[in-house]
């Protein structure tokens, strides 16, 4: 794995937008009937979403680009545990 690979482009953690985001989609998700990642007492989607974020389980993957067209594809778990 190259120096390039390991640097993560932009902040170390998950910007307001991109968690906006994860957590929306993922209600969206549960919602409509999927099931949820973890034993979970909340009783709404989204804050079961939250508890999944927290946890660092969900198997999502944040793209970044740049204005110069490059981009980089960062696990969600390198993020998470960056943040807490």
């Amino acid at each position: 794995m190259s120096q390039e690979t390991r640097q993560i482009l932009g902040p170390a953690t998950l910007t307001r937008f991109e968690k906006a985001r994860i957590l929306g989609a993922r209600a969206l998700q549960l919602s409509m009937g999927a099931p949820p990642l973890i034993a979970s007492s909340a009783t709404t989607p989204i804050d079961i979403a939250e508890e999944e974020l927290k946890a660092g389980i969900l198997p999502i993957t944040i793209r970044r680009r740049l204005p110069d067209g490059r981009h980089q594809d960062i696990p969600l778990k390198w993020l998470v545990k960056k943040s807490q």
